[in-house]
């Protein structure tokens, strides 16, 4: 339970600090660069002094341009871990409750995070061409295929949706196999435990081979290749 206060309290505190000058030299400057990398080694930093220990392999596998990297999702754990291996600014689809959250919402939008409405199929549709764009624009994405955390920190079916976008915009897909994240922080729990994390990043499957109507294909693939990576514990359920 001391962790967990501990990193809630770190965060919101820095948020807090941090979050309304950082947001201000945004809006000066037309660039969220520092913003990001300031909120990134923030969280990063928080969850590593609670305990959360990781190893990082295969980033030789990511690609030198704009890219999507798929990740398999266990616990709000994964995230510090898989965005703070990878070595570039990227973009994150973000539940649209998120964004209604004060400065933490603003700041979202001016790094280009982009919002997710599952109940309302215009906003969802909007969400996809804006991504597009800001992919188009040389930003990468992270994404979660499954769609929401696995209760048992094995992999799930993928979902098609992000695979056709990755098949609009043109880009590789960069498979990344998270593991240990759902023994730190369980889904549906608040209480953060120390523990050892993996991020392997796959070879990457080029998504401008495949045309729309071959997302399904393009997205089993993907699945296979980061099932591929998981220990025997969070691999698909037979």
């Amino acid at each position: 339970m001391i962790r967990s206060v501990f990193v809630a309290a770190a965060i919101a505190l820095g948020t807090l600090i941090m979050g309304p000058p950082l947001i201000l030299l945004t809006l000066l400057t037309k660039s969220a660069t520092l913003m990001y990398w300031a909120g990134v080694k923030l969280v990063v930093y928080v969850t590593r002094m609670a305990g959360e220990n990781v190893t990082v392999e295969g980033l030789e596998n990511i690609p030198s341009g704009v890219c999507m990297f798929a990740a398999n999702h266990t616990s709000n754990a994964d995230a510090p871990a898989i965005v703070g291996s990878i070595p570039r600014r990227i973009a994150i689809f973000g539940r649209k409750s998120l964004f209604d959250i004060p400065i933490v919402g603003l700041a979202f939008r001016l790094a280009k995070f982009v919002p997710v409405d599952r109940e309302n199929r215009d906003a969802a549709l909007a969400s996809v061409k804006l991504a597009v764009e800001y992919m188009r624009e040389g930003f990468s994405f992270l994404v979660y295929p499954e769609g929401t955390r696995s209760p048992d920190g094995r992999l799930r079916r993928f979902k098609k949706g992000t695979f056709a976008i990755a098949i609009e915009a043109g880009i590789p897909i960069v498979p990344v196999a998270c593991a240990g994240a759902h023994h730190i922080m369980p889904k549906n729990s608040l209480l953060v435990r120390p523990g050892k994390v993996t991020v392997r990043f796959g070879k990457p499957i080029d998504a401008s081979a495949y045309t729309v109507e071959q997302r399904d294909e393009l997205a089993q693939r993907v699945h296979d290749a980061v099932a591929a990576e998981l220990p025997k514990d969070q691999k698909p359920s037979a």
